[in-house]
């Protein structure tokens, strides 16, 4: 689940102290908030966010990113599909606040809960990547344009290869078991105990976080 560039990042050399991570947080143009409040938003250390900090200022030197930026960034580590679609619903869960740019705060806090957030937490920031009009329910429809940027994304690395039907399938199959009431839609209600209830949902759900 966790993506290369953080991994890369997490496992640099000493980490400075952190006055020298304080420093490091007023050199740009946009100024994060203070490590401290981070730290209370996050499951992660002050050194730990000190490193994030330091990979994500390489990449992102003035502290934005727009989502061009950031599908040329994630691209680089799906080179065998296409991951731009993902790319898209991907910097738009990042994007909590709509401003259409990710700052250090909004990259950090969703990460925070992808990586260490707890099950509901976790399910929680899928839901909102499947809503993607953001009107607190899924429809099939919505859920087969993430599958298809998935398997869009993993192109010929996916094993055993994939017959260009096996997003519908895949997306028929969940709706059954999710749309309870049958009313054509999937609550976020409907959503948490299905797979919290389904061992082979919340498996294939850890899979799919593979690509995040």
């Amino acid at each position: 689940m966790e993506p290369p560039r953080v991994s890369s990042s997490s496992q640099q050399g000493e980490l400075p102290d952190s006055s020298d991570g304080d420093l490091e947080l007023s050199a740009v143009r946009h100024q994060p908030e203070g490590l401290e409040q981070l730290q209370a938003q996050t499951k992660f250390t002050k050194k730990e966010l000190q490193s994030l900090y330091r990979g994500f200022k390489s990449e992102c030197p003035s502290g934005r990113v727009d989502e061009e930026t950031f599908t040329l960034i994630y691209a680089q580590f799906f080179p065998q599909g296409d991951a731009s679609a993902y790319a898209h619903f991907l910097f738009t869960a990042f994007d909590a606040d709509g401003s259409g740019a990710l700052c250090f705060e909004d990259f950090v806090i969703g990460l925070s809960v992808l990586l260490r957030g707890t099950v509901q937490e976790k399910l929680n920031w899928a839901f909102n990547l499947y809503d993607i009009n953001k009107d607190g329910f899924i429809t099939k429809e919505e859920m087969l344009e993430i599958m298809k940027s998935i398997y869009d994304m993993m192109g010929r690395c996916t094993l055993p290869a994939l017959r260009d039907s096996a997003p519908a399938e895949h997306v028929e199959l969940f709706f059954q078991k999710m749309d309870r009431n049958g009313d054509g839609v999937v609550t976020f209600e409907e959503f948490l105990e299905t797979c919290q209830q389904d061992e082979d949902i919340m498996s294939s759900m850890q899979i799919f976080e593979n690509t995040i």
